[in-house]
Order: structure tokens, then C-alpha cells, then sequence
């Protein structure tokens, strides 16, 4: 029997199983059973606590359908708490640090990236104010931050039909190794409304990855001033950046309840 966590950032949900002394052989096939909310544990994503030899621990992420990921900011602000202390955290995204503050965690998410192979794009485009666009959203933003995402700020993001778009955009041709697609609203000079058509999880409740990207690109911009407050379905984030230097993501992580399973019925 192995044992696991289930814990949340914002609604954002994970199974988390500590492999630090007990090794666990996980395949996309058995992350994505695991996953499922009908025949498995059920969750977003699947996070993998291992050992690191440049860092207190590594953490590995699976989507809902298997497909393992670099980055998840939701997940990294779990995992002081899943450990008990600040970590440092080796993440195929590179090394994060992440401290414990009162209700969840702060964490250093790295620099964002803005060349077009650095999304990746599939051809050189700016990545400010891109020259594509889907039906009639206005031309996006792309960040990377560990992984790839593009940003479109939106008059109304009530009129936005994410269902729709969310697929469209994920599978499109320029992106080649998928992309995360943000619907965001500014509201105020400090204060952006996001929604997130996740890759690989569809339409979440909160994406730390997401509110970082959104946040950089809308002070990139202009349209905001840091520290940014990006309001999620599940909750706030506060995100700063200045430019040159690295994303400070500050927000809520809940650990629910912990389990045991047999990983060899998956």
C-alpha cells in the first residue's frame, strides 16, 4: 500500500504521493487512472514527491490524461506544506523555491521567457502582441513560465465561450507542444479576472502558471502595475514581477485528506 494527500490550491486539486523512500513506478497510463473521478482517486493533477540531488525534493506532474507536464504553480505552493518546511523544489522546469506564510505559500516561479522557441511557437512571431488570433479574440501574448502559455485580454470575459475556444486554441498547429489558453479581464490598475482552459485539464478552477503568465504579460503591456491581484473561479493570487527579474506567486494551499491504495490496481 502506498500512501497519499490530497490537497488543493484554490480549488485546483492533486493527488500527492511522497516516493522519497518508497519508489513508485508511474506511467502516463496509471496517472491518468488515478486521476479519474469515477474510477479513481480523481484529480487534476497527479504530483510526484521524489529525492533530488540539487534540491530538498523533486516533484514530477501529470495532467488528468496522463500527460506529464513541467510546471504547476497550484502544486508547488502545496508542497512546503506537503513536507512540512520551505523547500527547495527540482521541477522539469528548473529549481523553485517555495516558502510556507499563513494559509498556503510563497513561491520564487523563475524568470518568464519570450522567445517564440521558448513558448514554443511553431514559427518566429512577436510575443508581446502575436500576428494570429482565433475568431474574433484579439491578438494574445505568449509567456513561458515553465510551460507554454498565451494570454488574451477580453472587454468581457463573461461573453467568452471557453469550451469552445479552450480545445481549439490547446490543439492548434502553432502551438507544438500544446499551450495553456488564459481568458483574462482587466478590472482595475493592480486587479485582472482570469479563467484558464488548462492543458491536457480542461477549464480549472485556479492555474498558478496561468495567473504568473497573465501578470507578466499585462505588465509587459502596461495595463498593469505590481504586485497584481488575479482573481481565479477559485480564488485570488497575488503575483510580482519587474522585468529582468523572477515571478513571486503568493497564495492559498489546503491539504484535504490523506489515503492509502494499492498503485499496482491502477
Amino acid at each position: 500500500m502506498g500512501r497519499f494527500s490530497k490537497m488543493h490550491g484554490l480549488g485546483n486539486d492533486f493527488v500527492v504521493i511522497d516516493a522519497r523512500v518508497d519508489a513508485v513506478e508511474m506511467t502516463n497510463a496509471r496517472a491518468r487512472a488515478i486521476a479519474d473521478r469515477h474510477a479513481g482517486i480523481g484529480c487534476d493533477q497527479l504530483i510526484l514527491i521524489g529525492n533530488a540531488p540539487d534540491a530538498d525534493v523533486s516533484m514530477q506532474i501529470f495532467n488528468a490524461d496522463g500527460s506529464e507536464v513541467e510546471a504547476c504553480g497550484n502544486a508547488t505552493r502545496c508542497v512546503p506544506l506537503f513536507v512540512g518546511r520551505d523547500v527547495t523544489i527540482r521541477t522539469k522546469a528548473g529549481l523553485l523555491d517555495a516558502k510556507a506564510v499563513d494559509g498556503g505559500a510563497s513561491v520564487d516561479m523563475g524568470a518568464p521567457r519570450f522567445d517564440w522557441d521558448a513558448i514554443p511557437l511553431a514559427y518566429p512571431m512577436d510575443t508581446l502582441t502575436m500576428g494570429a488570433s482565433w475568431e474574433d479574440l484579439p491578438a494574445p501574448a505568449a509567456v513561458n513560465v515553465g510551460n507554454p502559455h498565451v494570454i488574451f485580454f477580453v472587454d468581457d470575459l463573461d461573453g467568452v465561450n471557453f469550451d469552445h475556444l479552450g480545445p481549439l486554441i490547446e490543439h492548434d498547429p502553432l502551438f507544438p507542444a500544446r499551450v495553456n489558453v488564459n481568458f483574462a479581464q482587466v478590472v482595475g490598475d493592480d486587479h485582472i479576472r482570469l479563467v484558464v482552459w488548462e492543458r491536457g485539464a480542461g477549464l480549472t478552477r485556479a492555474c498558478g502558471t496561468g495567473a504568473c503568465a497573465t501578470a507578466v504579460a499585462a505588465i509587459r503591456r502596461k495595463l498593469v502595475a505590481g504586485p497584481v491581484t488575479v482573481s481565479l473561479p477559485g480564488g485570488d493570487l497575488v503575483i510580482d514581477w519587474t522585468p529582468g527579474g523572477t515571478i513571486r506567486m503568493t497564495g492559498p494551499a489546503t491539504h484535504v485528506f490523506d489515503g492509502e491504495a494499492d498503485w499496482d490496481r491502477f
